[in-house]
């Protein structure tokens, strides 16, 4: 068994370790172990601590996979839910479909249980609002939200350069490879805006006869080369997980067009190996991990290329 997550993880990694040890299936521990991440508001990027959109809302997005079947559970830009990779689950559980977004996710997580949460931090209120403020000035302000909104995307920027996500990888005692997902997403991003975290293939992807991966930072690029796929396709065309990884990278430096920034790429094989590497994002990249040779996680530096 192994288990591997992004430094954000924290909160939960343990959570998720312990659950594995007592043989649950990989994906009930990791997003029973995300489901911490996602109420700690010291984690600026998902759940209750992370950033509002343009309007003031948050939204959410998740996604899990099962390596074993490869069904997929996704859920996009979900108001009013903090357990949304519980949720993400849910839909692989119940329903025919793959993904809902918006309000239909919403609907769907009240049939299931899910309380209707606050999941407006107040600081991040704060520091939205004074932002708004500053960019669009009394006369603006008193137009909000009637304002047009896309100009925005130039000049309002994260306060904390959050563009992450946390993202879990397991192999269970089952020999599954599984992964999970959840995010708020960027700071101040558009309505609707979706990034890889639910997208499968993009943000995360699984087989578990090869192996999985998970990548966070800039999803606009992930989603565009399909980033999690091709490090699993590559595993299962024979590549080792290094080149795998290397492939995914030649990738995304290919593109020269479009938003450009830092990405990082988490993965697994069935050979119980692990990689995580930080393609072009400012600063150390850490992660967590554990396997049953271990007595307690660790935490440690990313590979920079």
């Amino acid at each position: 068994m192994l288990l591997l997550a992004n430094s954000e993880a924290y909160p939960g990694f343990q959570t998720s370790i312990d659950l594995l040890k007592k043989g649950e299936h990989g994906l009930d521990a990791m997003v029973a172990g995300i489901a911490h991440v996602e109420r700690d508001v010291r984690v600026r990027s998902v759940g209750f601590g992370g950033w509002p959109n343009m309007l003031g809302r948050m939204e959410f997005d998740a996604g899990v996979m099962d390596g074993t079947t490869r069904e997929v559970g996704s859920v996009g830009a979900v108001p009013d839910t903090l357990p949304v990779a519980a949720l993400a689950r849910k839909v692989m559980q119940k329903l025919p479909h793959v993904m809902l977004t918006g309000d239909g996710a919403r609907r769907f997580a009240t049939e299931t249980g899910f309380s209707i949460d606050e999941t407006l931090y107040e600081d991040s209120k704060r520091v939205w609002w004074e932002r708004l403020e500053k960019e669009l000035g009394p006369e603006g302000i008193k137009q909000f939200p009637d304002v047009p909104l896309a100009p925005l995307s130039k000049t309002i920027t994260d306060p904390e350069r959050v563009r992450d996500t946390t993202v879990f990888l397991c192999s269970d005692a089952r020999q599954g490879i599984h992964t999970a997902t959840s995010t708020s997403g960027w700071a101040w991003k558009y309505p609707g805006r979706l990034g890889d975290s639910p997208i499968p293939g993009a943000g995360f992807y699984a087989d578990s006869r090869y192996g999985a991966a998970a990548c966070t930072h800039t999803g606009e690029m992930t989603m565009r080369c399909s980033t999690a796929r091709t490090v699993v396709l590559a595993l299962k065309l024979g590549y080792s997980l290094g080149d795998a990884i290397k492939l995914a990278v030649e990738e995304l430096a290919e593109l020269t067009e479009g938003f450009l920034a830092g990405v990082v790429i988490h993965a697994i094989d069935a050979k119980g190996n692990h990689e995580v590497v930080n393609f072009r994002c400012p600063g150390d990249i850490a992660y967590w991990y554990w396997d049953e040779t271990m007595s307690a996680p660790e935490k440690r530096a990313a590979k920079t290329v």
